[in-house]
């Protein structure tokens, strides 16, 4: 059966469904808005639909009676699939629906406190998937601007609660299932304020509605292949010890909790890694990996906006990589690690045309004053691409908490987690217990190096039984077709600038493409278990490049660097070692 999205309005469309709109069209979902009059129209006339019906409680309210009158002519289970109902503003009016429609004692109520967790239902016929059974402590001023239901739960099944307050519930009417959230739907066009989009800001906003879409439209919504995930530490030379950092005892760990770590590796120290280390990662590479980490990890190094300058930093750190790698025959990723998390667009750029895979970040906002203001959609996608049409993906420190990676994977964004080596400074236990966490919830993570991460961070979704369409984020993309039979994928990737590419390649085939709009797109065939890595190569820039190389800069590199070191090695240990003393 088609996965058909009715989105019910008024007569004219309010903010609320406008919202509504923009999210189901963020998630591929293809839809058609109906007002009350076409909707009652269309359900008399179709024998069979499967409607899943979005639409706000004041609007559902409206059409009750008709449905009602419909119901002893048509089987309303029949033409309708479920219902979600978001709020617009009137909690209490929402209240008297749920009410009228299942007989469940439903009232409105206030939040009863700030410092309360509030918990995600689990086993509800998959719904929630990543987020299942989570616990999850909103932030306070989202609870201060929020109005919950207070339920008899013997005729409705509260889906997110903290106890007696039910945020989202599920009633069965008809036959139908119908989910009622009590708050407004976020606004994915509304700026992004922070530096990353945490969901104990819009918890109430956002779950219930994703998690739905997530249900509701499995097969014909954007959905990630698979769940990529990679631990990043920045910073550490490839030494036997590291600050807190011991590398086999992190492999031990790595080995027993099951997960994989990628290094991001200050070029400078390409001369500095110990070839027993080396050999440790060496053997180990399905554990260790090796990204990028800036160049010379002065501060801001990325954050400037001249061009030439950017050039000779970029090609530098592939330079140093380069010998590093011929050095120690240790491989690494090309993707960039933003030092202190500082860019500007014209760097993003700089890095594309050196050769760059894609940039992982903490950070999603440039130096760059432009029109690329950020958007809450913007950093809901797999990866940023409103720098020079190239992928930023975000990761996350273990502070911002399971429940936002698990967002990010509901989203299907990878699951992407950042340490520096003092997080070790109390042992590795607290490491252990996030990573258990992680690979707790009730989405199996596949762990990798950051550079298979981005290959395989793409979404997708069904066209028919023979197609998929594809939308790609870096320059490099694993397509892996793990069904029975041959399939054809068509995929798209977002580039304002097509004029910069120089071709598009499946395995060692070169690719006929197209220009839509702001998208390049071209189609290939994956035989029935078989794989094929795509690349985009874009053309280098061979304009002048600014050298950098002047003595005081030379020094002030060196300073930064061994005093960094100090710190990290001696300072910070005996730091800790006095603090426990005292303790003691």
């Amino acid at each position: 059966m088609l996965e058909n999205a009715l989105l019910l309005t008024a007569d004219a469309s309010s903010r609320d469904d406008q919202r509504a709109g923009r999210l189901l069209g963020f998630f591929g979902v293809s839809f058609e808005t109906c007002d009350i009059k076409d909707f009652v129209s269309r359900l008399s006339s179709v024998s069979e639909g499967g409607y899943r019906i979005v639409c706000s409680t004041h609007t559902f309210a409206s059409v009750m009676g008709e449905l009602q009158s419909l119901e002893n002519r048509i089987g309303i289970a029949q033409q309708i699939h479920s219902v979600f109902l978001y709020s617009n503003g009137d909690v209490s009016g929402a209240a008297k629906l749920i009410t009228q429609i299942s007989g469940a004692r439903v009232s409105a109520a206030k939040p009863s406190g700030h410092d309360i967790d509030w918990q995600i239902a689990d086993n509800v016929n998959g719904m929630f998937a990543v987020m299942r059974g989570l616990h999850v402590r909103p932030a306070a001023a989202t609870l201060t601007h929020s109005s919950f239901f207070v339920v008899d739960e013997n005729s409705a099944s509260a889906l997110i609660k903290a106890e007696r307050q039910v945020a989202f519930l599920r009633i069965n009417w008809r036959g139908v299932p119908v989910f009622v959230a009590s708050e407004r739907l976020i606004d994915i066009n509304a700026e992004l304020k922070t530096s990353n989009f945490d969901i104990r800001d819009h918890f109430f906003s956002a779950v219930p509605f994703v998690s739905y879409v997530r249900w509701a439209f499995e097969q014909s919504s954007w959905n990630a292949p698979e769940p990529g995930a990679c631990l990043v530490i920045d910073d550490p030379l490839l030494k036997t010890r590291y600050g807190f950092l011991r590398f086999r005892e992190l492999l031990a760990l790595m080995k027993r909790a099951g997960f994989s770590t990628s290094i991001a590796f200050i070029p400078w120290n390409w001369r500095r890694s110990d070839p027993k280390v080396v050999k440790l990662f060496k053997d180990n590479r399905e554990n260790y990996s090796l990204c990028i980490h800036g160049c010379d990890h002065t501060g801001g190094e990325f954050g400037i906006s001249n061009q030439q300058r950017l050039r000779g930093i970029a090609r530098e750190a592939i330079s140093r990589m380069s010998l590093h790698e011929a050095r120690t025959g240790l491989p690494h990723d090309r993707v960039m690690v933003f030092p202190q998390g500082i860019f500007s667009e014209q760097a993003i750029a700089e890095l594309k045309h050196a050769g760059f895979n894609a940039v992982v970040n903490t950070e999603v906002h440039s130096t760059s004053s432009g029109p690329h203001q950020l958007k809450i959609s913007d950093v809901w996608d797999v990866a940023v691409m409103n720098y020079a049409s190239f992928p930023v993906y975000t990761r996350r420190y273990p502070a911002q908490g399971i429940e936002n990676l698990a967002f990010d994977l509901l989203l299907g964004k990878p699951c992407l987690i950042v340490v520096h080596h003092d997080f070790f400074s109390k042992g590795y236990a607290s490491l252990a217990e996030f990573i258990n966490k992680l690979n707790a919830l009730k989405v199996p993570l596949t762990w990798c190096s950051l550079g298979e991460v981005v290959r395989r961070g793409y979404r997708q979704k069904k066209l028919h039984s023979e197609s998929v369409e594809v939308e790609m984020y870096g320059s490099e993309l694993l397509i892996e077709n793990r069904s029975n039979q041959p399939l054809t994928y068509h995929v798209r990737r977002r580039e304002k600038e097509t004029h910069s590419i120089e071709g598009i390649s499946a395995d060692s085939d070169r690719l006929q493409w197209n220009i839509n709009g702001d998208y390049v797109e071209f189609t290939v065939g994956v035989a029935a278990g078989a794989s094929t890595l795509l690349k985009i190569d874009f053309k280098p820039v061979n304009g002048v490049m600014q050298s950098r190389h002047d003595l005081t800069h030379s020094l002030k590199t060196v300073a930064r660097r061994y005093l960094s070191e100090v710190r990290d090695n001696y300072l910070l240990p005996a730091k800790a070692r006095m603090a426990a003393f005292s303790r003691s």
